[in-house]
């Protein structure tokens, strides 16, 4: 059976970033495109519609942050994933990519054989949602899995994929309370390393499209979907 060709975007405006990156991803299969800033990396994105996006944060003409937040404008790329990997390894600038809608950030350096780990973790839970067939209905809210959309009072929520991910997790199972250690686990994954803020950002988000009462905190704990 042919294996399916997953486009990666890597955008950098180093050029020795864009050769390395570019050809260990290229041994793995995947087909890479590459962009130096981020107004030809939107423009590159519309056209070539990647499965993956690896942003640099600092960056000419367009910087990676503002390129993000575009970029989860688009409905056409609203399940595209997003990796940050970038120098800035302060903590509001992590928190600033995940407020843009990232799904990932990667500091540099890193060997190059992590990051290629990393990307196969990430596009594992593309195949992971694709062989999900579940529809989630709690009241007015419909969770559709397999065709990646949400609808509340009938109308339709875009949502960026982690959000997607931890909405999904908490409505599964309404009143329980998952734990912080398990929604970094079940939502980020063993091999990506977030602290507690990114899943307070991402609630935070999602109370602001879904609505306040339906997420509540346990002080110490974690968080719940309440029905």
């Amino acid at each position: 059976m042919k294996k399916r060709e997953i486009k990666i975007l890597l955008v950098d405006d180093e050029p020795d970033i864009l050769e390395i990156v570019s050809y260990n991803l290229s041994l793995e299969g995947y087909r890479v495109i590459t962009a130096e800033n981020g107004i030809e990396a939107i423009k590159k994105a519309k056209k070539e519609h990647p499965q993956l996006i690896i942003l640099d944060v600092m960056m000419p003409e367009m910087d990676g942050i503002e390129t993000c937040e575009q970029i989860r404008r688009l409905p056409d790329l609203s399940d595209t994933i997003i990796m940050f990997l970038t120098a800035r390894g302060e903590d509001y600038s992590q928190v600033a990519g995940f407020e843009a809608g990232a799904d990932d950030y990667v500091t540099k350096p890193i060997k190059p054989k992590v990051l290629v780990s990393k990307v196969k973790a990430l596009l594992r839970r593309i195949k992971d949602e694709e062989s999900t067939d579940s529809i989630v209905k709690i009241g007015s809210l419909v969770i559709n899995r397999e065709e990646y959309k949400i609808s509340l009072k009938g109308e339709d929520i875009a949502l960026p994929r982690k959000e997607f991910e931890l909405l999904s997790l908490l409505a599964t199972k309404p009143g329980k309370v998952f734990k912080r250690e398990e929604i970094l686990d079940k939502v980020w994954g063993n091999e990506v390393v977030v602290g507690g803020r990114t899943i307070d950002v991402h609630i935070r988000k999602l109370r602001e499209k879904i609505g306040d009462k339906c997420f509540k905190t346990v002080k110490g704990v974690g968080y719940k979907f309440v029905d």
